[in-house]
């Protein structure tokens, strides 16, 4: 195996004791210098056997390490244990240094005041500091005698071994109070956040992220990405362990307003809306993410009732707006009419047309959140819809001084639903006549490509600002210049459009300038073969 940052990352982190270490791991480390020290002196120096020191501190050193290994972290009385095996490892380098050439493993009794201080905070620095006098310092003098580099030895040991367990102390301490100050701003939040790491394991998770855990997996969570629960997409369907958005996050995969429900009661089961964002190392490669469940239960089901009744009320209003439809064009019909009469009553009729088509853009957007638009797919001419929705604005456009036109193909054969995509040439020539000036113009421009066929729809109108384009298919969003302005409408005609066009297996785009006009592009994928016998016009 290569010996690369990675590996030496996690080498540096056997020794991180801020954070929660391994003592298996820091036993072993500790054992395995003693045995370098003592295989160094026995190569260079007085054989193992013939002290007895360093014999009886090598075994108790096994006795130790194997007991740490063997015995369970999670005990009650794990703290203790993990005191008296610090206690015992500086009896370790007391003994192992009772040889008559001396031993440098003095200097080890670092390792054991920093694990003692990581337990303890400053009384464990305290209990190094005092244990390697009485279990380092005084074997050693009374074996060696009281003489110079022997008392200057056992006079700093002591020392050293307290001052390094209270540097290692008030780094723990400090590391335990930002720990405590960002776990207590993350759960005044109310927000379920998660960190992850490059494996999927959860590092972090704030106590409202604990609720949704709780609601989604009443048996419990193992503290991995891609657990399968009770998830559930909005349509019900059981979320799959690859769509589970914790394993996607790990996968480094970003994402905003991605919608579950958690909880198998419909009662108390809770919509939640989720976003990921990657973390990733100083060399670019994905070691974690961060997620937020948002709670947007309320939400969700005050659309829910809000669509419900615009699908309710929009069927009772479409009942009378029929009869009266009727009624005008049979009294319309006569010839007995007063033309004073019959002028108003035009002006009932053509009221009463934008008044159902405004229920009918109600109906289609309270339709538009209970799953995908039904289409009525058929055999149709794309170039003889767009001519007749022109034709039927001419009147409107020239009422309002508006130059209309139109450009291409005079056949383009396409299976589409076409009363639906009718619609959308309609709201999107009204939205541009509605937004232009008298004297400018708006333009339908139809032309087909390799794969796809495009309608344009340009106008030379107010335009739209750059803070409302990113919210224009939001439904019931309107404009600035649409309010300063009074343009009539509702918001709807774009995100009706964009339901229809996305059902359609089509995307719609918006170019605009404050001042210049804009052009709405819809864009529908083309069977070309059934396109290609159509003649091109001017």
């Amino acid at each position: 195996m290569r010996f690369g940052p990675r590996a030496l990352r996690h080498l540096v982190g056997l020794f991180d004791l801020v954070d929660d270490p391994d003592p298996r791991l820091l036993q072993t480390a500790f054992a395995a210098l003693v045995l370098l020290d003592t295989v160094l002196r026995a190569s260079v120096g007085t054989p193992l056997g013939r002290t007895v020191g360093p014999v009886v501190g090598l075994s108790l050193l096994a006795l130790v390490t194997a007991a740490v290994w063997l015995a369970p972290r999670a005990r009650p009385s794990a703290e203790r244990a993990a005191l008296v095996v610090g206690v015992l490892d500086l009896a370790v380098i007391g003994m192992v240094r009772l040889a008559p050439e001396g031993s440098a493993a003095g200097i080890l009794v670092v390792l054991p005041a920093l694990w003692l201080a990581r337990i303890r905070g400053a009384r464990g620095a305290a209990l190094a500091g005092v244990g390697s006098a009485l279990l380092v310092s005084v074997p050693g003098l009374a074996y060696h005698g009281v003489e110079g580099p022997a008392l200057t030895r056992a006079a700093l040991l002591p020392l050293v071994g307290w001052l390094a367990g209270l540097g290692v102390a008030s780094a723990v301490a400090r590391a335990e109070a930002e720990r405590q100050v960002s776990a207590t701003i993350l759960d005044t939040v109310d927000v379920g956040l998660v960190l992850l790491d490059a494996q999927g394991r959860y590092l972090r998770a704030n106590r409202r992220h604990q609720d949704f855990i709780d609601l989604a997996f009443p048996g419990g969570h193992a503290g991995r990405a891609g657990q399968l629960g009770a998830v559930h997409h909005p349509d019900g369907r059981v979320v799959g362990r690859e769509e589970m958005p914790s394993l996607r996050a790990s996968r480094g995969e970003e994402f905003d307003d991605l919608r579950i429900w958690c909880g198998d009661d419909p009662v108390t089961r809770r919509a939640l809306s989720v976003s990921s964002r990657t973390l990733r190392d100083d060399q670019g490669r994905v070691a974690g993410a961060a997620l937020a469940y948002k709670d947007v239960t309320d939400l969700v089901r005050a659309i829910e009732v809000k669509d419900e009744f615009v699908s309710t009320v929009s069927h009772e209003l479409r009942t009378p707006l029929a009869s009266i439809a009727g009624y005008l064009e049979v009294v319309l019909d006569g010839d007995d009419l007063p033309a004073p009469a019959a002028e108003h009553l035009r002006v009932v009729e053509r009221n009463t047309v934008r008044l159902d088509r405004l229920v009918g853009d109600l109906l289609a957007t309270a339709q538009a959140g209970h799953g995908p638009m039904s289409l009525e797919r058929a055999t149709c001419d794309l170039a003889v819809l767009v001519r007749e929705s022109v034709e039927t604005a001419i009147p409107a456009a020239a009422a309002a001084g508006i130059a209309l036109s139109r450009s291409g193909p005079e056949s383009v054969p396409v299976t589409v639903d076409s009363r639906r995509l009718g619609q959308v040439v309609d709201n999107l020539l009204s939205n541009a006549l509605k937004h232009t000036a008298r004297g400018g113009c708006v333009r339908v421009d139809l032309t087909i490509e390799t794969d796809r066929v495009e309608v344009a729809v340009s106008d030379t109108g107010t335009g739209i600002p750059a803070a409302d384009r990113d919210r224009l298919f939001d439904r019931f969003h309107r404009s600035s210049t649409s309010r300063e302005l009074a343009i009539p409408g509702v918001g709807l005609g774009l995100s009706i459009a964009r339901d229809i066009v996305a059902a359609h297996g089509g995307r719609i785009e918006l170019e605009s300038e404050v001042g210049r006009g804009t052009t709405v592009r819809v864009r529908l994928p083309l069977d070309r073969q059934g396109a290609a016998a159509a003649p091109t016009g001017p």
